[in-house]
């Protein structure tokens, strides 16, 4: 079996945009839902559109090959893009908290 590496990076080139508004999405539902009085209704909303985006163009990148290789490159860049999300979300202090952790003394 070869690998087709036009499908591949079709994919791939296809699921770097889409994963970055899905991640974009995330944090502004997120901050949206901290500010909100009904925060369930909101993230259940925001949750369900980004996953309806997130399949139904996965779906669509999939559908037009008869092999995996779109989907296996829409997946690469969706966990790509995560990895770059959850690192920066590690590196940005929080709003409510001093930048520098506290240090308990006697």
């Amino acid at each position: 079996m070869s690998m087709d590496w036009d499908a591949l990076l079709r994919g791939f080139v296809w699921g770097l945009p889409v994963s970055v508004l899905f991640f974009a999405g995330l944090a502004w539902g997120m901050r949206l839902a901290l500010r909100s009085r009904q925060p369930t209704m909101l993230l259940l909303l925001s949750a369900a559109l980004r996953i309806a985006a997130l399949l139904g163009v996965g779906y669509w990148v999939s559908a037009a090959a008869s092999k995996a290789w779109p989907l296996a490159g829409y997946a690469l860049a969706f966990f790509l893009v995560r990895v770059l999300a959850v690192a920066r979300a590690r590196r940005v202090p929080n709003p409510g908290s001093s930048a520098a952790p506290e240090q308990g003394g006697a």
